[in-house]
């Protein structure tokens, strides 16, 4: 599992129109009610649907991949574990951390799986950059790290060639949570956080601030910000 000094850039289709897609801050969320909602839209979705990001935060919880195993789960106490249908292992989520769900369709934008999870990534890079914090990727173990810690997660669900789940950014969070599993299936893997490297000390700065490089590095368009 050697670090990578940067990731390698998607591979497209030659440049044509790039798709819109609307993004749309959530704020804080429980999080089976939005996993249920990607589900819908991701089924409901045609060919013409514009694409949407949500950019939000979810009251604590642990979520486990579909075949993730619970003996990851070390000690989680009152935190609700939830199993669902992206891959990947156990994560945490709670307030602090800003999560990202590109619900992308990614045959228009000319997107692998691979290719997808590489440009997540590739956008946390870019954002951390901004603030002198050097990050990377790993070839075997998808997110983004910090000299070693663990500074954003990603797990993905393609069906219908339609994209949902996404990626979890810490940011200025509680990190105690992470201790009570094995971080993405890795025992004793350390987390780390923008806000104590220098980086965003809120999520909707953070948002903002990553929302250019998600689009940039996905090949999209902004269509619509809310507010």
């Amino acid at each position: 599992m050697s670090p990578l000094p940067s990731c390698d850039a998607p591979v497209r289709p030659p440049a044509g129109t790039a798709p819109a897609a609307e993004l749309l801050h959530l704020g804080l969320n429980e999080y089976e009610p939005v996993w249920r909602a990607m589900q819908r839209f991701t089924e409901a979705r045609e060919a013409t649907t514009p694409d949407e990001i949500w950019f939000l935060e979810h009251t604590p919880v642990f979520t486990l991949g579909m075949n993730a195993s619970r003996a990851h789960l070390l000690a989680p106490g009152d935190i609700p574990v939830v199993q669902i249908d992206r891959g990947g292992q156990v994560t945490y989520h709670g307030p602090g951390q800003l999560v990202v769900y590109p619900l992308v369709d990614l045959r228009r934008a000319g997107l692998g799986i691979r290719d997808f999870v590489t440009a997540l990534e590739r956008a946390v890079i870019a954002l951390a950059a901004e603030y002198a914090i050097t990050a990377e990727c790993r070839r075997n173990a998808p997110g983004v790290y910090v000299q070693g810690a663990k500074l954003a997660s990603v797990g993905v669900r393609v069906r219908r060639n339609g994209a949902y789940h996404g990626l979890a950014l810490n940011v200025a969070m509680d990190l105690g949570p992470f201790t009570r599993i094995n971080p993405c299936g890795y025992a004793d893997l350390a987390m780390t956080q923008l806000s104590d490297l220098g980086g965003p000390t809120s999520v909707p700065e953070a948002a903002h601030a990553l929302a250019p490089h998600l689009l940039r590095e996905l090949g999209l368009l902004q269509s619509v910000t809310a507010a």
